[in-house]
């Protein structure tokens, strides 16, 4: 049982890891390398990611510079972000890539929030999907007498503490980055 709670604690946490990676990519004003360092782009005969064919750096709060270790490489890099529709234009001076993140309009930081809180409440479910897969492990094994009905009691108590605990962290979560992207 130990093992089914450490499984469900580690299930917990992939989708609280996977709500702050989504977040992390949200361009919200404040330029971060982690809204281009994903993307993918056909070099040297394969598939890499950005970051793994350049230097990615934060010039100032509203720009991303991208400078590859080889130049050969520079338009593809650059149509690869064109190709990832985030919806900014690099700019090639042919050494380096910029990129600059435009101000943000009310409307727009707006829409981010419902984003944010719709990629929170994705997290809450995959919380609570995990949770029924506890429950249901839980009740299979109490009805094939694996565990008696005091520690199944006891059990599924600590189960729904633990998601109660997991649900409040994405709430956290998601309430931070709401009010990052309304004061920026």
């Amino acid at each position: 049982m130990n093992d089914r709670v450490g499984e469900l604690n580690k299930n917990m946490d992939r989708a609280i890891e996977f709500l702050r990676s989504e977040l992390a990519k949200l361009r919200v004003g404040r330029a971060h390398t982690s809204m281009v360092d994903h993307i993918k782009v056909q070099v040297y005969g394969s598939t890499m990611t950005v970051k793994e064919v350049a230097a990615l750096s934060i010039p100032d709060a509203r720009t991303i510079s991208i400078q590859p270790w080889d130049r050969s490489v520079i338009s593809e890099i650059e149509k690869g972000i064109l190709a990832a529709n985030l919806g900014i234009t690099p700019i090639n001076d042919g050494k380096v890539i910029r990129i600059n993140l435009p101000a943000l309009t009310e409307d727009r930081r707006k829409d981010f929030v419902k984003q944010i809180k719709k990629l929170g409440e994705d997290a809450k479910v995959a919380v609570r999907n995990t949770r029924r897969e506890a429950m249901d492990s839980l009740k299979s094994a109490k009805d094939s007498s694996e565990i008696s009905e005091d520690e199944w009691r006891r059990i599924q108590e600590e189960v729904q503490k633990t998601t109660d605990q997991f649900v409040s962290e994405i709430e956290k979560v998601v309430d931070g980055k709401s009010k990052e992207v309304m004061t920026l």
